[in-house]
């Protein structure tokens, strides 16, 4: 279930400059993380500052956090505070001055503690929503978790309650005189994601048909 409630503002989350750029609507926090495929998960460890990437997914104001039992990163991360980040690229903005070039983009910060999930229906359903994120349609299609797979994966729960979403969605921004002067070209180049043709494995008998929630997704994002 998603929440109506506004983001949060708090010291952390509110915005020192562009604050015309903060979106305060959740419902623009939930589209950049659904449209994102990484985050960036930043914590301190032994005093000092490690930012990794990090696979993640998200359900309702929970996102969950995964990787190996064995990665030192996770274990520092798990009961701790936490600053999640997830950016998206839209777009380059060429300007006609070199100091006015910009990109488009929407970004989210995200800060809380990350708790463990060790209940295993509870964490099981975190891995079901990271794998829906990452490849959906995958959780029905290939093997289920065996018991050794599950133990050596970590799950961690972080509640969306205080994040800050800013957003740039415009065209470059000018001084008049170099609008006047119209020496150079200005306008904005798009970023967009998107997925290729599928390459079967090496090892795939060759009449093995490409499924349908793979396919679907490369043609969903063609150009």
């Amino acid at each position: 279930m998603t929440s109506s409630t506004p983001l949060s503002s708090t010291p952390r989350t509110t915005l020192g400059r562009k604050k015309n750029r903060g979106a305060t609507d959740r419902e623009t926090l939930y589209s950049v993380l659904d449209d994102g495929l990484i985050c960036h998960l930043g914590v301190v460890r032994d005093g000092t500052p490690l930012v990794l990437p990090t696979g993640y997914g998200r359900d309702g104001d929970t996102l969950y956090l995964h990787g190996s039992t064995g990665a030192s990163s996770l274990r520092t991360a798990a009961g701790v505070e936490v600053c999640v980040t997830v950016t998206l690229v839209d777009g380059i903005v060429y300007s006609r001055s070199v100091n006015d070039h910009s990109m488009n983009y929407r970004s989210a910060v995200i800060f809380g503690t990350a708790t463990p999930v060790l209940e295993p229906d509870a964490k099981m359903h975190g891995l079901k929503v990271l794998t829906d994120h990452l490849a959906p349609g995958s959780w029905e299609h290939a093997r289920d978790v065996n018991a050794k797979e599950f133990a050596a994966v970590s799950v961690l729960a972080l509640d969306l309650t205080e994040a800050s979403v800013k957003v740039r969605a415009e065209g470059p921004a000018d001084a008049d005189e170099d609008i006047v002067a119209g020496k150079a070209w200005a306008g904005v180049l798009p970023v967009r994601t998107v997925f290729g043709e599928p390459e079967p494995s090496a090892d795939l008998a060759a009449d093995f048909p490409v499924p349908e929630h793979v396919t679907a997704r490369a043609v969903a994002t063609a150009p």
